[in-house]
């Protein structure tokens, strides 16, 4: 999922890293507490996997539904069709249209939505406790009888097919879209979520339907609830709003890993501009490797720290090249990629370069000091709490968990995750995870002026 499992921390893409500070730095007096969330877990005999924390402090009850109905699944040749099932499910039932569902959720003051990622979709509900039996009778409707309407399709469709034309002039957007085409190929995430013109054009609305009866059913889904209820409640209600949701056998074909790419891929985009994008990573790691917490705190100190970052430090603050560099981890189900992004001058497109590939050997050769490794697992295991400070992220945290198999004691280990890496875990995993030889390296400005050197066109 390209936001929830980036190895990336608050502050990294924009300049409020000292708001983040200060939001960390509160929170780490509350780490203990934050942590303490008792979850009930269940598979219900319909295979719906049940996740509940209550939370009876206030009135109001927070679902998340996760459906393994992401881009992953799709065929190549209808890309952004799971996007376009999970966008269209509010806009109309067998029984109300969108706009009476719209309505009759903003009435009583709640929201209902739904959108797709990489791995899996999510429908979610918000709404206040009085008013739950008409919450879950919109949302039992919008997952079980999506009518998929064609005038909602083709507006949808022309809407998506605009924005993609709009996004050609955003050479961030053409940087990125190049790279991970780079670097995974044909593989599912290397596509656009959103699909192609081309493929966008060729999904009916039979495709929608046939996508949503076999991926939207209950043995391929996540529902957390968060709230003002208690489990009892939640499998009496599901039992009266969902009692026809069966398990059903799922035909679809699951991606396998992307292929390893090991050569350098140099991608040189010509446009006018002042400020070259460049994006310089590769393949990098999927959620489950047990490698992913030193990775997390590798990248701290690479460049997704914010100005703490060495990055930071040596092409911002020392070589003035760049207002913001960061570098992440992008961890999803079956792979994963390492970047590394910056904005500087055409004309010193070169100089950032050597200096990121500078920065890459440097952690990859020797250890980190002794208080790069304590200030990246204080900030990394202080912000934490974070990810599930209100109702909604923990439904939408908790969904994530169970689908990446990350355990039911994940939230209270987390802590111990981070804080065992080493000064040689950093170094381990820095010389196993970054190439500095074999990588893709996307340079979107004014090619005559940025003048590549030979090994960087």
């Amino acid at each position: 999922m390209r936001s929830e499992w980036r190895v990336v921390t608050p502050g990294t893409r924009c300049p409020l890293f000292v708001a983040a500070f200060i939001l960390f730095a509160v929170h780490c007096s509350l780490v203990t507490d934050s942590y303490a969330l008792d979850v009930k877990r269940d598979v219900l005999e319909n295979g719906l996997t049940l996740l509940v924390v209550e939370r009876h402090n206030l009135p109001i009850v927070k679902i998340s539904v996760g459906v393994k109905a992401g881009s992953i699944v799709e065929p190549e040749e209808k890309a952004g069709l799971a996007n376009l099932t999970a966008s269209l499910l509010t806009d109309g039932t067998k029984s109300r249209t969108g706009r009476q569902i719209s309505d009759e959720i903003d009435f009583v003051g709640g929201a209902v939505g739904a959108s797709s990622d990489d791995d899996y979709s999510t429908v979610t509900l918000s709404v206040l406790k009085k008013d739950l039996n008409l919450g879950l009778d919109l949302l039992s409707d919008i997952v079980l009888n999506p009518s998929f309407p064609e005038d909602e399709l083709n507006k949808k469709r022309e809407r998506i097919k605009g924005g993609l034309k709009s996004q050609e002039d955003d050479p961030g957007f053409v940087a990125s879209r190049e790279f991970r085409k780079a670097v995974f190929g044909t593989h599912p995430y290397g596509r656009l979520i959103a699909g192609t013109p081309e493929t966008l054009d060729s999904i009916k609305r039979d495709d929608l339907l046939n996508f949503h009866a076999a991926n939207y059913v209950p043995n391929n889904a996540i529902m957390a609830v968060v709230g003002d209820i208690t489990t009892e409640e939640v499998k009496n209600l599901l039992g009266r709003y969902f009692p026809d949701w069966r398990s059903k056998d799922s035909k679809t074909a699951i991606s396998v890993k992307p292929a390893e790419v090991n050569e350098r891929k140099i991608v040189p985009i010509d446009k006018e501009l002042t400020q070259a994008n460049i994006i310089l990573g590769h393949a990098g790691v999927s959620r489950d490797n047990p490698d992913y917490y030193a990775v997390s705190v590798m990248n701290y100190i690479l460049g997704g720290g914010g100005f703490e970052s060495r990055l930071m430090q040596n092409v911002r603050e020392e070589k003035g090249l760049a207002y913001d560099i960061h570098s992440f981890f992008d961890a999803n189900r079956y792979g994963g990629l390492f970047e590394v992004g910056v904005q500087t001058k055409n004309e010193s497109a070169n100089t950032a370069i050597e200096e990121i590939l500078r920065e890459i050997k440097g952690i990859r050769n020797s250890f980190v000091s002794d208080a790069e490794l304590s200030d990246a697992k204080s900030f990394l295991v202080g912000s934490f709490p974070l990810r599930f400070e209100t109702g909604q992220r923990i439904a939408n945290f908790l969904v994530a968990v169970e689908y990446y198999g990350l355990g039911p004691d994940y939230i209270d280990k987390y802590s111990s995750y981070i804080n065992s890496v080493t000064k040689e875990d950093v170094l381990r995993v820095a010389t196993k995870y970054l190439d500095p030889e074999n990588f893709v390296l996307v340079v979107v400005a004014d090619q005559k002026k940025a003048a590549l050197k030979d090994e960087f066109k």
